[in-house]
């Protein structure tokens, strides 16, 4: 299966401006970077943060010791540039001395990037968020994609799984993806020692999706508290495994807006998280998969068209809801996930209360879901 990314590092280069790369592990962050740096004609310099001579250079703090080092090229590109301490603050050194140069940071894990990069690099980066493939970068045809959508909804859509054709190994390809990647970035990331509950926690929002989570209610099945579910879960959104979208509110009393869904960045890692590829017809969860699949396309859309959108859920008290609601310059556009042809109706709380903001309701089903999602 073939795929090309929309997204060009080309465009985000610019004077001044150091560029920060984020995303999973293994979405094809350093494949972008080495493309990149393959194509250019100037002294270009590729290391990653595990380069021991690399991290010493930008511990040292040693403003002198830093930019001798950064002298001789003219685009310097750091893959998982957060295992380096400091990076952020020797980088801006770089920038300040020699503003022409282009330099480029990946990282698989926000927290540790945006840390190292925050208060030094602020007004001096920008940023690009690689995502698992969308259906618009994928080079199929409608008549293709819908063919392949149990597969979409079933093992996601990462890089290596695209390429790979075996079922089988496309199953030991996810579940060494969240054992030897995903999980090794938090521990790293917070020191974790029981990587157990950890799973046991992400096996509970993988059986919530679409519903509203309640951090006591998982702390009780797993047998932990509240404050050690919230930061794992936060962790796990740090690393890109899961985005929290909370309930969308006007401040009415009938609306539920403290509480939060989580979903999966990726369908094929939350099916591994349950250890679950049975086929579509062996599934009672199809309602979940397919509000994750829809959900998640719906961001990967807006993030490639470089916008702002805000993306929320609502629901009140007395059960009306709306799955997805994104709010995007000045508007409101409410969806509803439904995996057969189905018809909806716009809540009536919500006719009273947003009929000037927000457009009419629209039904995603298996059926209609590219004319939304491409």
């Amino acid at each position: 299966m073939n795929f090309q990314r929309k997204q060009n590092i080309e465009e985000k280069i610019t004077p001044k401006r150091v560029l920060v790369i984020y995303g999973p592990r293994r979405v094809g962050k350093t494949t972008l970077l080495k493309k990149y740096l393959q194509a250019e004609n100037n002294r270009v310099l590729y290391t990653t943060g595990d380069d021991i001579d690399i991290r010493k250079i930008y511990e040292s703090e040693q403003r002198a010791k830093i930019l001798s080092f950064a002298e001789s090229y003219d685009v310097i590109g750091i893959d998982e540039a957060q295992e380096i301490p400091k990076v952020g603050l020797g980088t801006k050194m770089i920038i300040d001395e020699y503003p022409e140069k282009n330099i480029i940071l990946t990282g698989s894990s926000s927290f540790g990037l945006s840390q190292e990069v925050g208060a030094p690099l602020t007004g001096r980066h920008f940023e690009i968020l690689i995502l698992p493939l969308s259906q618009s970068e994928i080079s199929f045809g409608s008549f293709e994609l819908k063919n392949h959508l149990d597969d979409f909804l079933i093992y996601g859509s990462y890089p290596e799984i695209l390429l790979e054709n075996d079922p089988k190994k496309k199953e030991l390809i996810l579940k060494e993806l969240i054992s030897s990647y995903l999980f090794k970035d938090i521990m790293v990331l917070d020191k974790i020692k029981s990587p157990d509950l950890l799973l046991s926690i992400t096996k509970c929002l993988a059986f919530q999706v679409g519903n509203e989570v309640s951090y006591n209610e998982i702390a009780n099945i797993v047998g932990t508290n509240v404050k050690t579910v919230v930061r794992y879960i936060d962790l796990l959104e740090k690393i890109f495994v899961v985005k929290r979208v909370r309930g969308f509110s006007k401040n009415l009393r009938n609306e539920i807006s403290k509480k939060a869904k989580y979903y999966f960045l990726d369908n094929g890692v939350r099916n591994a998280a349950i250890s679950n590829f049975n086929s579509l017809e062996n599934r009672n969860d199809i309602g979940a998969i397919w509000e994750n699949f829809v959900f998640m396309e719906l961001y990967k859309k807006s993030n490639l068209a470089g916008k702002f959108d805000n993306f929320y859920f609502w629901r009140t008290h007395t059960g009306e809801e709306i799955d997805i609601v994104i709010e995007s310059e000045g508007k409101l556009f409410p969806f509803e996930c439904k995996w057969n042809k189905e018809k909806g109706k716009t809540p009536k709380l919500w006719l009273e209360n947003y009929t000037d903001q927000s457009v009419d309701l629209e039904i995603i089903n298996k059926d209609n879901y590219l004319k939304f999602l491409n």
